[in-house]
Parts: C-alpha cells; sequence; structure tokens
C-alpha cells in the first residue's frame, strides 16, 4: 500500500493548489484563530500568558499571608463580640417586659385601691346623708359616671379586620401608616358617638366607663380610653332601652359609618340587645364643682345697677349680669 503523497497535487491550470473552503473565509478565520488577535496582543503586553497571580517573591508572598491572618482575626472578633452581645440583648429585652408587666400589675393594684376607697366614700355620703333616701345623688353619681349601674341595653364587640395588613380601598384613615383594616380611634370616637346619639345613659369600653370627660385616642399602635391602652376586640355596653337602642344606633351616624367600615375595609361588628348589664365606676374621675364666694369679696352688680366708671367693662358692652359659669369657667350666652 502507497504511503499518501507529501505535497499536495494542484488543482488549477496554472498549476497552484487552491482550497476547498477558500470561498467561506469569515468561518476559516473564525475556526482557525479563536482568539482575536487585539486580545492576544493585551495579553502578552501584561505578561499574563503562563504567568500565575500569586506572588513569587518572599515579600509578597509574606504580604499576602498577614493579609489573610487579618481577615481571619476580623472575622473571628466579629463573630465573637456578636455571640457575647446575644445574651446581653435578651437580658435586656426580658427585663423589659418584666418592666412592663410589673407597672400594668401595679396600675391594676392601684385601679383595685381607688375602687375599694371609691366604695368606701360612698358608703360615708350615705351615712352623712341619713336615712332619707336621697336618691338623687344616687342617679347623679350614676349619670357623671362616678356610680357603678346596672340595667338593660346593648352589647356591641368591635374587632380588626381578619387580614388588617391588606385592602384593595383606599382608606382616607391611613395617611398615617394604618392600614384600612385597623379600627382607629377616630372611628371609636364616632362610634361611642352614635350610642350617645341613640339614647344610652352610660357606656364602658372594655371595662372602661365613660365620662363626658373621657378621652380616646391613640397612642403608636394601641389605643387610649382615659390613658389606659385597650387591645381589640373592643366590647362597648350601653346601658339603656334594650328594644330601642339598637335600632336607633343603626340609624345614628356613628352605626351608618360603622356599617361603611364593615362593607368597605372589613371590619367585624357584632351587636345583641341585653337584659342586664353591670358598668362599673370610672377610674381617675376629678369632678369639676362650683366655689361659693367669699364673704368678705364684694358682690356682683345687679341687673338694675349700672356699673361704676372703675368697673372693667368695656365701653359700649353691656354687662354680663344674670350669665351663669360653665363647666369649662366659660359663660353662655
Amino acid at each position: 500500500m502507497s504511503g499518501m503523497p507529501a505535497t499536495r497535487s494542484p488543482n488549477r491550470r496554472d498549476g497552484r493548489y487552491i482550497r476547498p473552503d477558500a470561498s467561506m473565509t469569515l468561518l476559516t478565520m473564525v475556526m482557525d484563530q479563536s482568539l482575536d488577535e487585539g486580545y492576544a496582543a493585551a495579553a502578552r503586553a501584561r505578561g499574563a500568558e503562563g504567568r500565575s497571580r500569586l506572588p513569587v517573591s518572599t515579600r509578597g508572598k509574606l504580604v499576602l499571608a498577614l493579609g489573610l491572618a487579618l481577615a481571619a482575626v476580623v472575622v473571628t472578633v466579629s463573630g465573637v463580640t456578636a455571640q457575647n452581645d446575644e445574651p446581653v440583648l435578651a437580658k435586656e429585652h426580658d427585663a423589659l417586659v418584666q418592666r412592663v408587666n410589673d407597672s400594668t400589675a401595679a396600675a391594676d393594684k392601684l385601679q383595685k385601691q381607688v375602687e375599694a376607697a371609691r366604695t368606701q366614700v360612698e358608703q360615708e355620703q350615705q351615712r352623712a346623708i341619713g336615712n332619707g333616701g336621697d336618691g338623687g345623688l344616687t342617679a347623679l353619681n350614676g349619670a357623671v359616671g362616678t356610680g357603678a349601674v346596672s340595667g338593660p341595653g346593648m352589647k356591641l364587640v368591635i374587632d380588626d379586620a381578619g387580614d388588617s395588613g391588606s385592602g384593595s380601598a383606599v382608606d382616607p384613615r391611613t395617611a398615617d401608616g394604618f392600614t384600612g383594616g385597623r379600627l382607629r380611634d377616630r372611628d371609636l370616637q364616632l362610634v361611642v358617638n352614635g350610642l350617645w346619639e341613640a339614647g344610652a345613659e352610660a357606656v364602658s369600653i372594655n371595662g372602661q366607663r365613660l365620662t363626658a370627660l373621657s378621652p380616646i385616642r391613640a397612642a403608636g399602635d394601641a389605643i387610649l380610653v382615659d390613658n389606659r391602652p385597650l387591645v381589640p376586640p373592643y366590647t362597648l355596653l350601653a346601658i339603656g332601652d334594650e328594644k330601642r337602642l339598637p335600632g336607633a344606633f343603626q340609624d345614628s351616624m356613628g352605626g351608618r359609618y360603622l356599617r361603611i367600615l364593615q362593607e368597605s375595609f372589613g371590619i367585624k361588628e357584632t351587636s345583641s340587645p341585653q337584659h342586664s348589664l353591670d358598668l362599673p365606676a370610672a377610674v381617675g374621675f376629678t369632678l369639676r364643682l362650683a366655689v361659693p364666694v367669699a364673704p368678705d369679696s364684694p358682690a356682683p352688680p345687679s341687673p338694675s345697677t349700672p356699673p361704676s366708671p372703675s368697673s372693667s367693662t368695656p365701653a359700649g358692652a353691656a354687662p354680663s349680669a344674670g350669665a351663669k359659669p360653665s363647666r369649662t369657667g366659660a359663660s353662655k350666652p
């Protein structure tokens, strides 16, 4: 068997040899030269071909070892510090929780003491009045909230939506970050005003008796009633006519507003008439009483007596004879 010829035989008439793929110059160049000449030249200029990027000199190796050791020390110190800080943070958290629980327990104890003292004061008042049976004082205490009351009425339970973090409707109440499914202090105010409008004689929220001076405010995510935080669900008890009060509340502004919250944002609400309710007395209620005029103070001018020139009444203004001071000290027209 004969071997292959050492030279290629010409395939043109002029005796030259032409490759079969001579018409595919671009493909031939891509196959023969996979690396562009510019990249190859740049690599040769950097001296990167066939060389390692690790330092070869003794000084370079020492610098690299020192850098690695320093990084290892930093990582180790960070891990040890984080591990040592975890028990400290846990202790601080537990101490803060314990302080909150102790403060809550102390506030509850003081509230019980106040209720016991109020009961004693009421007993002393009844003993001082005598056996005449002054029912006006008892009725006044029940009306202003300083005395416990009992009677028929209605029970209203309001709770946040099941998924209070979601909601497709745009709620104008969420301007400060609250979600639409959360009950706000303003919502609770409107509902309570609706109960008063419907004819409620006494109202309490989660056991907190409301008076004419009871504030309903928000502190963070909590709703405060008389400066005491409440958590949902909110149970409102209202004493009144058990047959008329529920329907009157549904027709009031507060009842209509509550239905809008229920339909638009998923606020939960249930109401039912009650044959008998017991509402406690308000805690921390301060009466604003009138003080009698001292005997040596000058008497106010009568309506028929014109004011003296030295009077402090402005010129052209009529004297306020017969005007009675209100609870806040301002004069009623």
